[in-house]
């Protein structure tokens, strides 16, 4: 019997992609918790698996040809679980080009964009005091992700899934749909909503993303504890 997959982790959307893909796939992990808000990103441990600094990360144990292997970028890990389990990324040619497609809109477009969105309307509020300075930041990234929900909404008017069948490109989309937190409203968006629910119905997914859940702290709190961890995540320059 081969060692878990270890999951170097924390919960938060891009973590919780992972999360959710071991538990469909039924692969054996093991999580790792790298407390992004006190700066456990940044140790020689945690960097030799992820040179950019950034979680979620893996290492195989088992890895091609029996050698351990270390994976960081979530749709690196997404596209290799898949190869491993022989789930979710099907080796049709056709199949996979959909997949893939959507997978990399997520990485590309949809998380970074929502991520600006939270940081502006949840962040950015407690650490400058004039909010006129950020009111532009809130309106273009709250406006692209509204867009970005319209493009996801347009594609599921006719399909239960992004790329046809459940795929790893639903698991890397569902966790950054959290309109509360970006000033979206889903009754504008029904087909994305019938989506969401779909999706959120799957016990795998509901295991996936209470994975570590009392770990979390909330970022834009005031207090000496949170300050200190908006330091740390947001003001980051090259080491």
């Amino acid at each position: 019997m081969t060692a878990p997959i270890e999951l170097w982790y924390w919960p938060t959307p891009n973590g919780w992609k992972v999360s959710i893909a071991l538990e469909e796939m039924g692969l054996a992990y093991e999580m790792k918790p790298v407390n992004i808000g006190v700066g456990e990103q940044f140790t020689p441990e945690f960097q030799a698996i992820s040179p950019n600094g950034r979680m979620p990360a893996i290492v195989d144990p088992d890895g091609p040809g029996g050698a351990p292997l270390s994976i960081f970028e979530s749709g690196a890990i997404l596209q290799y679980l898949g190869n491993k389990s022989g789930k979710f990324y099907p080796t049709d040619v056709r199949q996979r080009v959909e997949i893939d497609q959507w997978l990399f809109w997520q990485v590309g477009g949809l998380g970074p964009m929502a991520g600006q969105t939270h940081h502006f309307r949840q962040y950015a509020p407690a650490i400058i005091k004039d909010q006129r300075q950020i009111a532009y930041s809130v309106r273009r990234y709250t406006d692209e992700t509204h867009r970005l929900y319209g493009v996801m909404d347009r594609r599921l008017a006719d399909r239960d899934y992004l790329a046809g069948d459940y795929s790893i490109a639903d698991m890397a989309a569902w966790p950054w749909i959290l309109p509360e937190h970006q000033g979206q409203d889903l009754a504008h968006f029904p087909h994305l909503a019938a989506w969401m629910a779909r999706v959120g119905e799957r016990p795998a997914v509901k295991a996936g993303r209470a994975l570590g859940d009392e770990m979390r702290r909330n970022l834009a709190a005031s207090g000496k504890a949170a300050e200190e961890a908006r330091k740390v995540l947001f003001g980051q320059r090259a080491r």
